[in-house]
């Protein structure tokens, strides 16, 4: 079942391990959720320098099972030096002496895709600790298909980390085939649309029928590993039916829905975006009525308490219009709410 992640010679599972949702748990809970998938089979880990703790919370256990994991993580860094730091706080966290795949993280506009692999850039920073053995290969992460075309038409880049689900499907027109073409590692973040999507298994059959080498879905109960590795029993191409269950599923998400990806936060007003975005889905997707309103009043900030500042949206690799969304989800809600009560 293992395959190669592109030419690295690193054999990975096709499930592999998210690292932003074990940020939530204690160190205990932690601590049971990474060894069930270890002892599950799950040998692809990926975290990152602003995940908070989730280096730290995989180190604990990798450090015990070193063998049998291949590590992934990542940073905003764009210059030289500060990627290098940025290294050695990985190294020590994660309690290795190397890490398999290091990664420029969310490179989301030339400038920046410019900025990294320029005089004094990341990749100078990359290469030089690939050549002390401290990193194995050299990976780009971002939410843009067409800046990561652009980026692996410039630099040899050994993995690409793109988000990739039934809904989001831009990387089949140009991306995937010329990371196939150059024999690049395909590594599909965001692989269930951060919770939205729910037919997960349909979802994950097809993934991993399109060229994807494989796909990291967060991770933060024991339940969540066994489910998403039972996929692995059938991997065969999606039936006409299975096809119409996903497009019924992708009608009526839309566009503009939130991947939970926390790139957004802190707001500077305190609210928590990723769990507003969550309730609103929960009240008009789900039928959740009750329980979403009971949760929207419980909380000390809700959508009314928003001021525009726009810096979520700058944040949000998606460009998400948060401020616009949630006066729409309040009016909404509160609308539907007041008849519901009536009736």
């Amino acid at each position: 079942m293992l395959r190669e992640l592109g030419t690295t010679g690193l054999m990975v599972n096709p499930i592999g391990f998210g690292g932003i949702p074990i940020q939530r748990l204690s160190m205990e809970e932690s601590d049971r959720v990474i060894e069930e998938a270890i002892a599950s089979g799950i040998n692809f880990f990926d975290s990152s320098r602003i995940y908070s703790d989730s280096e730290e919370k995989l180190g604990r256990i990798f450090c015990q099972y070193r063998d049998r994991v291949i590590i992934a993580t990542k940073s905003f860094a764009c210059e030289r030096d500060m990627v290098l730091r940025d290294i050695e706080t990985s190294l020590k966290k994660l309690k290795t002496d190397n890490i398999e795949i290091y990664q420029c993280h969310n490179i989301s506009s030339i400038d920046i895709l410019d900025k990294a692999l320029g005089k004094g850039g990341a990749i100078e920073g990359l290469m030089k600790a690939k050549e002390e053995g401290l990193i194995g290969h050299i990976g780009i992460t971002g939410h843009k298909p067409w800046i990561m075309v652009e980026a692996l038409k410039r630099f040899d880049f050994e993995t690409i980390q793109v988000p990739f689900n039934y809904i989001e499907t831009s990387s089949l027109e140009e991306l995937i085939p010329l990371a196939k073409e150059k024999e690049v590692g395909i590594i599909a973040m965001k692989p269930v649309a951060g919770g939205a999507i729910k037919n997960t298994d349909l979802n994950f059959r097809f993934i991993l029928n399109c060229g994807i080498d494989v796909v990291i879905p967060g991770m933060d109960r024991i339940g969540q590993v066994k489910k998403n590795l039972s996929v692995l029993k059938d991997l065969s191409p999606l039936t006409k039916g299975e096809i119409k269950v996903l497009e019924e599923e992708k009608e009526i998400l839309g566009e503009t829905f939130c991947r939970r990806c926390e790139y957004c936060m802190p707001c500077p007003q305190g609210l928590n975006i990723p769990f507003l975005h969550l309730l609103g889905a929960y009240y008009f997707r789900y039928e959740l009525k009750q329980w979403a309103w009971k949760r929207l009043t419980s909380l000390p900030k809700g959508y009314q308490n928003c001021i525009d500042c726009k810096e979520c949206i700058e944040k949000c690799p998606y460009d998400l219009d948060m401020p616009n969304i949630f006066r729409d989800l309040n009016k909404r809600i509160r609308e539907d709410y007041k008849t519901l009560k009536k009736e």
